[in-house]
């Protein structure tokens, strides 16, 4: 009996041990062990420009603490992340992609993550995916230039498509990425009612974008829309948050119009066949602490998940940041279940117009 009790209690004292050391080597978001990753390399990729440069700032302490090598690479490309996984040489260790992204090719494209190695807990509620944490969240809006308009300005979406009472060259996202926001906007504008925007009809939304004709321009990479904002190359930009602050900041004449700007976030993945995976989730789990999301934000304006983050910015930048009362209240937020579901449909047909045009 005695000796039954004697290994009950040592059985016990190496369980609670056990527990112990687990609690204790548990991630911390923002946190990384001394020279952990020391002699390691690691690419990290991005859309480019101030955002990825932001990026890469509020990285310097993981570099300098943990050791790594850390490389930048981009643009994101999901044809190129899709290459690097069928040939079986991933080269991109953590991508920073799209808000659809990671819920579309979860488990083929990118890994389904293990959140025993990721610090989730002071990040927005319903933002977590199976395959990804967010990045930063930011807006999508409608920029117009203010000389072009005067006293009359744009206020909304449909005038985005208003070519006659606001005349001029609009520029929208042209990537190979479907911007699935806009599908549902220009149905919108078209006069679909909001209760029965779904289905959605892709291919009237696309047509209300085709009908703009030669008035309509493309940009490519955030750089480009931050560029033609810079030139007054067009009189309204659709344009991340991040790439207007930086436009605005550089003296472009343009101001935004915040009614139904669109929520989005960028997330951070591992894709599938990655050599290194336990650095790559020490790369997310700082990328995602108080400080590295208080860096992002002063370098970028783009808005920290990290709940306590409290981030250092001038009135410009404070302008812009999308995590407010005010621009909550005012934000739209797409339907992002069924983009998921009808991917491939819009997809195809998306990159039928982009090619088109």
């Amino acid at each position: 009996m005695k000796q039954f009790a004697r290994a009950t209690l040592g059985a016990g004292i190496l369980i609670c041990t056990g527990l112990a050391a687990q609690a204790q080597t548990a991630p911390v978001a923002g946190e990384v062990a001394q020279g952990s990753l020391s002699g390691k390399t690691l690419t990290f990729v991005s859309y480019g420009g101030i955002y990825q440069d932001g990026q890469i700032a509020s990285l310097q302490d993981f570099v300098t603490k943990s050791g790594v090598t850390l490389l930048s690479d981009g643009p994101t490309e999901v044809a190129k992340i899709q290459a690097q996984v069928e040939s079986g040489d991933v080269q991109w260790d953590v991508v920073d992609t799209g808000t659809l992204t990671p819920y579309v090719y979860c488990g083929k494209l990118f890994q389904k993550l293990d959140f025993s190695k990721i610090d989730i807990a002071n990040i927005p509620e319903g933002q977590v995916g199976d395959c990804s944490v967010p990045a930063m969240n930011y807006g999508e809006v409608l920029m117009y230039r203010k000389g072009a308009y005067g006293d009359n300005p744009p206020t909304g979406w449909a005038d985005f498509f208003d070519t006659e009472k606001f005349p001029g060259t609009r520029a929208m996202p042209g990537d190979s990425e479907p911007d699935t926001t806009l599908i549902e906007l220009a149905l919108l504008a078209d006069g679909v009612e909001k209760d029965k925007l779904f289905p959605a009809d892709v291919d009237r939304a696309l047509n209300k974008f085709r009908a703009l004709g030669d008035d309509l321009i493309f940009w490519k990479t955030g750089a480009e829309s931050q560029q033609l904002m810079e030139a007054g190359e067009a009189d309204m930009v659709i344009a991340w948050s991040g790439r207007a602050m930086g436009a605005q900041k550089n003296g472009a004449d343009y101001a935004p119009v915040w009614q139904d700007w669109i929520v989005v976030k960028d997330q951070l993945t591992i894709p599938v066949g990655v050599k290194d995976p336990d650095a790559a989730y020490a790369l997310i789990n700082y990328a995602i602490g108080k400080q590295a999301q208080e860096i992002m934000t002063e370098k970028t304006s783009y808005s920290p998940i990290h709940k306590d983050a409290q981030p250092k910015v001038d009135e410009l930048v404070a302008s812009w940041l999308t995590n407010t009362p005010e621009k909550i209240a005012l934000g739209y937020q797409q339907n992002i279940q069924y983009w998921v579901d009808n991917y491939a449909d819009v997809e195809t047909k998306w990159g039928e117009f982009i090619a088109g045009n």
